[in-house]
């Protein structure tokens, strides 16, 4: 290896680990706000990208079944617990927020597909279709279990993931779709050939970690979702509602993995099972950061890409292997030095 491919590999590392930084920041919110370990993270990235080159096909996406039925299914859930709190006013709010809003949005999908309008607004388009599955998953799989074991989440997390996938390649199909990039312009940079969709992918990552930063640091709801973390029961007992963070940090959970799917559909083929390793490798990155740091999950999501990318030069046979093998000593050493306190067992 020379400074050259030094310098290539670099850049691709940089390039991968923008979007596992993403997916490092969203996994820790919910698991911080929730208890949640969020499998189905990565699932996002797949509906984005494939929502995204279907539209670029002229064809209506799939995506817009699962918002119709999701829709359908909380409306329902929603609907029965108004009736048993004896609150029937409560369904005309249930009626526009998880029928007719999504019934709205998946009539323009449906109508702008195959007109194949400009890539930003098919970008638009796709974040609408995806990003309220994230609360209505929230509401339908996990809202029930909030006040179960972290265990419990887990295994309901894995099985969320599946029907998800399971949904994705039924209205997708096996075959793989690339997107379109929003620009075919290159830039040299010395030995470097620098896309302007790395720009874009790199930009969008940027913005969108100071624009979290700016919505924890200085508005209302960015503060109600840290009051949660830090402490579920103090957040309750002075008004807010745990509920109300869970769909918030689902929701923007769901933003962070549609808008990583719509940044890399243009560079790598999106299949209907292509989020979870990317889902996981941002779970390496959060491992990393300690799980308690964005900034650390951030900088910990970088090192994966980097990792990766070197790893597939040297070993490419072996780069998955090398990435979730180099969180064990990790986790060792975070074993080690960390307090484990002993909790005896109640009496019955």
């Amino acid at each position: 290896m020379n400074g050259d491919i030094a310098l290539w590999l670099i850049q691709d590392g940089v390039i991968t680990g923008a979007i596992y930084a993403l997916l490092a920041l969203a996994l820790l919110l919910v698991f911080a706000v929730t208890r949640i370990i969020f499998v189905p993270q990565g699932d996002f990235i797949s509906l984005a990208g494939l929502t995204l080159g279907t539209l670029q096909l002229g064809q209506v996406p799939g995506t817009i079944y699962m918002l119709l039925g999701g829709g359908v299914l909380v409306a329902a859930i929603e609907a029965n617990a108004a009736l048993r709190a004896k609150a029937p006013a409560r369904l005309v709010r249930i009626a526009a927020v998880y029928l007719l809003a999504p019934a709205a949005i998946a009539a323009f999908a449906a109508w702008a597909a195959p007109r194949k309008f400009d890539i930003l607004i098919q970008m638009a388009i796709t974040l609408a279709l995806v990003v309220p599955l994230g609360p209505m998953l929230y509401r339908a799989a996990y809202r029930p279990l909030a006040n179960a074991s972290v265990l419990v989440l887990f295994i309901a997390s894995m099985a969320a993931h599946y029907v998800i996938t399971g949904l994705a390649l039924a209205f997708f199909g096996g075959e793989g779709l690339r997107a379109s990039p929003i620009s075919d312009a290159k830039f040299d940079l010395g030995v470097l050939q620098i896309s302007a969709q790395s720009i874009w992918v790199v930009g969008a990552s940027l913005a969108c970690m100071l624009a979290l930063w700016l919505f924890f640091e200085h508005t209302l709801y960015g503060k109600a979702l840290r009051a949660t973390a830090i402490n579920r029961v103090g957040a309750r007992i002075v008004g807010i509602p745990t509920e109300f963070a869970g769909r918030l940090a689902f929701g923007l959970a769901a933003a962070m993995g549609a808008l990583s799917g719509i940044l890399i559909a243009p560079l790598a083929t999106i299949y209907y099972d292509t989020g979870l390793m990317l889902g996981l490798k941002g779970f390496v990155g959060a491992i990393l950061g300690g799980m308690g740091s964005y900034p650390l999950a951030a900088l910990g999501a970088l090192g994966v890409g980097l990792l990766e990318s070197f790893a597939s030069f040297w070993a490419s046979n072996l780069k998955e292997t090398i990435v979730f093998t180099f969180i064990i000593p990790v986790l060792l050493w975070r074993s080690l030095v960390s307090r484990h306190p002993v909790v005896e067992d109640e009496e019955e």
